[in-house]
């Protein structure tokens, strides 16, 4: 079991600004922010608390995907070994790599460098995928991926393992007397799983350390969480599984503006208050973002919520 988090209280990370860029949570000052920004928000970050900061994966857009999407997707293994250079604390999440796009050993010399570079602070996230022609321009089966996302999984636990010469043999993979230094600095990577999809519940519930829901609204939660745990007890599985959420938006203080009707705004204990609701439902860490304006101000909601929100969450 590789368990990141202490068990017992519910942490805070959040998904990066700028490194993905979807219409959906983008705020419009990311479309002109780089690398500096980056990592000004990563330190903020670091210094607040933060238990993880999460950056996404696609490796292409196709243009009738390219409107709600963007093609704005760092890499995240460049971009999260980029921020442990500039941090010390905070995990490093990729929320979520699709990893079934890439041969698992690729997959486990980024993954186990990046691990082994930043003294031991990856949390491996991944997920099935959803875009058909990244998978067709790369050459794998997107009818397969979940199957093939499976079989992929094994093979990390094997490459991403304590042995220099990692073996593995299955339907699509087969590796052995090949080497792969440095090995992770962690004895076991943790693996936490994305997606809400049945499929995704259950491939979460048997292969994963955790578990990362899409944005499932509040009231269903609990049935997923009872489902995960019915599917783990049914499969022998006796390790507790780290359970997360991505909440509404936020906003610490009074905004002056236009923050839309779902965003949470308001005082610290107000704000606590309702995000403890999540660890009521099972939540091991919450997942939370900010408005924001600008740069400056999305830092000083990341320092807010360090300093007034996060010391609330577990009263």
């Amino acid at each position: 079991m590789a368990r990141v988090f202490p068990e017992g209280r519910l942490v805070y990370g959040m998904q990066l600004p700028v490194q993905s860029q979807s219409t959906i949570y983008a705020e419009p000052w990311e479309a002109s922010a780089g690398a500096a920004d980056l990592a000004a928000v990563a330190r903020a970050a670091d210094r607040a608390g933060f238990a993880y900061l999460a950056s996404c994966d696609h490796v292409a857009i196709p243009r009738r995907m390219a409107g709600p999407m963007s093609t704005v997707w760092y890499d995240p293994v460049a971009t999260l070994s980029f921020l442990a250079a500039v941090t010390e604390h905070v995990r490093l999440l990729s929320h979520v790599a699709i990893v079934g796009l890439r041969h698992p050993l690729v997959s486990a010399k980024q993954y186990a460098t990046l691990d082994h570079l930043s003294g031991g602070r990856l949390v491996l996230g991944v997920g099935a995928g959803h875009v058909q022609e990244e998978f067709e321009a790369l050459g794998v089966d997107f009818a397969r991926r979940g199957p093939l996302l499976d079989e992929t999984l094994d093979a990390l636990r094997a490459a991403l393992g304590p042995e220099e010469y990692p073996e593995f043999e299955g339907e699509t993979f087969a590796f052995k007397d090949l080497g792969q230094l440095p090995r992770p600095a962690q004895e076991r990577i943790p693996v936490w799983i994305g997606g809400s999809s049945p499929a995704a519940v259950r491939r979460a519930a048997v292969r994963g350390d955790g578990w990362l829901p899409q944005g499932d609204p509040r009231e269903k939660l609990p049935a997923q969480v009872a489902r995960i745990r019915e599917l783990r007890a049914a499969a022998g599985i006796t390790e507790p599984i780290e359970m997360g959420a991505i909440t509404e938006a936020l906003y610490v203080g009074e905004p002056g503006w236009d923050t839309g009707r779902r965003t949470l705004t308001g005082k610290a204990e107000a704000l606590a208050e309702s995000l403890r609701e999540y660890k009521a439902l099972g939540m091991d860490q919450i997942q939370v973002r900010f408005r924001s304006r600008d740069r400056a101000e999305l830092i000083d909601q990341i320092s807010a919520f360090g300093v007034e929100v996060g010391p609330l969450l577990n009263d």
